[in-house]
């Protein structure tokens, strides 16, 4: 989902842009990496590579680390050797969910689950392989080409009358064409350091599920449940609403402008 928007958006900056699809690189291999780097020779390098199944990094949390710590590493390093900056794109999850204000980018990381863990390793070996780094924390992505708790609600909303959603986790959707955007204008310039893009405002799963058929126009009834009924594999931070204290922060639109927009990009892809 992250990898094309940034494409798109490095595109219409008038960038040009070599990107890699996972056949073409894989960042676990320091010859691929090496043999990439001195081919294209990069001035920026964003990693959108990453192992994204929370629940199953926890039967896996090795496999985890070795995509979105250890060759992420690697990707930072071989982009430092050429003299190009490196983005990392990080998570919401690398926090607790025990803060009762939105999480800004001096608060410290306490993970509770193996993916975030991972994505919290990331975030420090990309700081210490590359100086010249944006760390972009993100939440609940949703757009297209890939799998998205919009997709899934729209898909049960077809299927059944009625859905149970978690009202106890609160965190910022955010549609990866406004955080595409937002990384393709940072990694620009020279704010190293880490950066919180997350769609505006916050709301729960329920909410979240409730907006999506009220604009979808989708009749389908969302029952309100908690995170332990639910009995999911790995644990959910219940509060993971990002904020930024950069002065000059960017930021993205409402989550439900977020939503509006994809639902439009989503009618047009299926027109075509």
């Amino acid at each position: 989902m992250l990898g094309q928007e940034v494409t798109a958006a490095c595109h219409e900056r008038d960038h040009e842009v070599v990107a890699l699809a996972h056949a073409a690189l894989d960042i676990t291999s320091p010859a691929a990496v090496d043999e990439a780097m001195s081919r294209y020779e990069p001035d920026a390098v964003v990693n959108c590579a990453a192992f994204t199944d929370v629940d199953g990094a926890e039967d896996d949390e090795a496999g985890a680390m070795r995509l979105n710590d250890e060759g992420a590493a690697l990707l930072g390093a071989a982009a430092a050797s050429v003299g190009a900056k490196v983005l990392y794109p990080s998570s919401d999850y690398v926090f607790d969910g025990s803060a009762s204000a939105p999480y800004v980018e001096s608060d410290l990381p306490s993970p509770l689950s193996a993916y975030g863990r991972s994505k919290q390793a990331g975030e420090t070996s990309v700081a210490v392989a590359n100086p010249r780094h944006f760390i972009t924390r993100s939440a609940w992505l949703f757009g297209l080409g890939g799998k998205n708790f919009v997709e899934t609600m729209l898909r049960l909303g077809r299927e059944q009358s009625e859905v149970m959603v978690v009202t106890d986790q609160v965190g910022c959707p955010t549609y990866t064409r406004h955080l595409g955007e937002a990384i393709a204008l940072l990694v620009e310039g020279d704010a190293f350091g880490i950066h919180h893009l997350a769609g505006g405002g916050q709301c729960s799963w329920y909410e979240f599920a409730q907006e999506i058929f009220d604009q979808a126009g989708v009749e389908c009834r969302v029952m309100s449940a908690t995170t332990g009924m639910l009995a999911r594999k790995a644990p959910r931070p219940p509060y993971s609403v990002l904020g930024s204290e950069h002065p000059d922060a960017i930021t993205l639109p409402h989550w439900r402008k977020g939503l509006a927009a994809y639902l439009a990009a989503r009618a047009l892809e299926a027109a075509a």
